[in-house]
């Protein structure tokens, strides 16, 4: 969402985080049972910091919601600590490259639990795949169908594929993160006969199955009537078929600032199969989604440290941080919103107006273009941004050689690292000149 409106001198909606946030006996801000000042003395800043709890009870949602085969999408954040976690809480994981893939596998992920996306899979991905047993391989274009064609012949196999569609269906969300619409690089178009045809082609194929249908509207999304709207184009486009499975991918929207609203998971699934039972998607079809943002995003934030304090009279005040663009990305990209808060004081008005930068060689290094915060913020206080918990740390960086922030799960007053702070050193340890 653009950062477009007013800064607001009211509290962050505490809504907006993480499901055990909780105030201390100073009034600072707890999670999981620790204190996110702590936290900070204890890691260092940037941190990443992740709601366990509030993972694990999401996860079960998601299950409960659209059923075992829910899978999470492992690009809004994964590490081994994560894939792990959404496996014990019965989602299949879904990956799009060789990392994600290895990722997942040191996991202790099985690959039959495991689903492989990407519009570009080389052969040594594919064959990875293979090795690894992975459940379902999602076909995202003709090339990909002749390099697994080849890899079951020398195999002697045959492997079950879904095909992705692109429905045709454009969601309002940033152009950057639709993937629903025609002009698409993802999948096959229902409206040019493309995905017609694919299908054709692997009815007669002895090396490919085909097994189901995969469509994904695009990321971010709120109005369940995208979502409808969408699964009526792809479920007219199932039918014919006799299939048994068909994925709708993910995308529900999530709340970044006050004032906006989040659909849950439950209103979600119902709006789409209900949309699917119109135009005749049998209940026995196993229905599947992908949800990733609306699993890790409100369950995670970012604590940082203030370094800077500049008034420009007449303009604004600038707040630098330890962090920035290299370990959150989307404000840059995308131009997303986010709220501030301090965690010695996170129910505390915020009537001064800031831009919060971060500490990269970039004038456009800005995390919160009008952001809010208490009038004695000062050099030293722990500042945070909400709901950084999709697409932060898994759109890191190293620009400027920053090392990447570490990550820590808290629960019942422990917190665990579960992805250690980059060194200096390690910026070197793949340099060979």
């Amino acid at each position: 969402m653009v950062d477009a409106s007013p800064p607001s001198n009211l509290p962050v909606d505490w809504s907006l985080l993480p499901a055990t946030a909780s105030m201390g006996k100073r009034g600072e801000l707890t999670i999981g049972g620790c204190s996110v000042e702590t936290l900070t003395e204890q890691f260092g800043t940037p941190l990443f910091i992740y709601d366990e709890a509030h993972l694990r009870s999401r996860c079960r949602e998601a299950v409960e919601a659209f059923g075992p085969d829910v899978a999470y999408a492992s690009k809004a954040f994964l590490c081994t600590a994560m894939a792990k976690l959404a496996y014990e809480e019965g989602m299949r994981i879904d990956v799009s490259t060789a990392g994600e893939l290895h990722v997942a596998l040191a996991a202790g992920v099985p690959g039959d639990r495991l689903v492989l996306h990407g519009n570009n899979k080389s052969v040594e991905e594919l064959t990875m795949a293979l090795d690894a047993g992975v459940g379902r391989i999602i076909v995202d274009s003709e090339d990909e169908i002749d390099r697994l064609e080849a890899l079951a012949a020398q195999r002697q196999v045959t492997i079950a594929v879904w095909i992705r569609i692109t429905p045709g269906v454009h969601a309002h969300t940033h152009a950057f993160i639709s993937t629903g619409q025609e002009d698409s690089k993802f999948g096959f178009s229902v409206n040019s006969g493309a995905a017609q045809r694919v299908v054709d082609r692997l009815s007669t194929s002895t090396a490919l199955e085909l097994v189901g249908i995969h469509a994904h509207l695009g990321s971010q999304v709120f109005d369940l009537e995208n979502f409808a709207e969408a699964a009526k184009v792809v479920g007219r486009f199932f039918v014919p078929l006799g299939l048994a499975e068909l994925c709708l991918g993910g995308g529900l929207g999530e709340a970044y600032v006050n004032g906006e609203q989040t659909q849950s998971l439950f209103a979600w699934a119902e709006a789409t199969r209900n949309a699917l039972r119109e135009v005749g998607v049998s209940d026995e079809v196993s229905l599947s989604a992908e949800p990733g943002r609306s699993i890790v995003a409100r369950a995670g934030l970012t604590a940082y440290t203030v370094g800077t304090i500049k008034e420009l009279l007449g303009l604004h005040t600038y707040v630098s941080v330890d962090g920035g663009m290299s370990d959150n990305p989307r404000p840059v990209l995308y131009g997303s919103g986010y709220e501030t808060m301090l965690a010695r004081a996170p129910q505390a008005e915020r009537p001064r107006t800031i831009r919060l930068v971060g500490k990269h060689c970039e004038s456009g290094d800005v995390l919160v273009t009008q952001g809010s915060v208490p009038q004695d913020l000062s050099v030293g206080d722990v500042l945070i941004t909400p709901v950084t918990g999709a697409y932060g740390y898994a759109m890191a960086s190293n620009y400027n050689k920053v090392p990447r922030p570490a990550v820590v799960f808290v629960r019942d007053g422990l917190a665990r690292l579960v992805v250690r702070r980059e060194q200096l050193s390690d910026l070197l340890t793949l340099d060979v000149g």
